[in-house]
């Protein structure tokens, strides 16, 4: 096992936690009773609203071991180990830019830059695309890939007009 962090997640007791990657790229955490659980996996409780508030350390039979209220509250390595699991579990590439779409109409083929790369999707239908705030939408292409955008100002004026024909 590498190196441990202590966790200070609340578990049913208040118990301080420790949590550690495998050579195999698992989570392992030891419990205050001693207790180990390889293959921890962090959830998210609110994603899109607040991704860094709420985390639950859930058991590979989907028991909830453990309780991160924020992860800006604990040691920056441990905010790195956790941030770099969840990475490998959110994929939801950012539009920078929307180079083409193929009709105004649904469904149409958007060709668009991300910051993953370029690439296209189909838009089934314009409730497919979801308002997170003013400024923020979630889109999600006909493969069942969520693509974000961030900020809609952001994005450059022929990005802008193509996208409000669609909300």
């Amino acid at each position: 096992m590498n190196h441990p962090e202590s966790v200070p997640a609340s578990t049913p007791a208040g118990a301080v936690i420790q949590l550690a990657r495998q050579p195999s790229g698992q989570l392992r955490l030891i419990a205050a009773d001693g207790s180990l659980h390889d293959g921890v996996t962090p959830v998210r409780a609110f994603p899109l609203a607040a991704p860094d508030e709420g985390l639950s350390l859930v058991s590979t039979d989907g028991h909830e071991l453990a309780w991160i209220a924020s992860l800006s509250a604990l040691p920056p390595a441990l905010g790195a180990l956790l941030r770099e699991e969840l990475a490998l579990r959110d994929f939801s590439p950012v539009i920078s830019r929307l180079v083409s779409v193929s009709t105004f109409a649904t469904p149409s083929v958007w060709s668009v830059e991300t910051d993953r790369g370029p690439t296209s999707f189909v838009l089934k239908g314009e409730d497919d695309i979801r308002r997170l705030n003013d400024r923020a939408l979630l889109i999600a292409g006909g493969q069942g890939v969520q693509y974000s955008v961030p900020d809609m100002g952001a994005l450059d004026r022929g990005s802008r007009k193509l996208l409000e024909r669609f909300l």
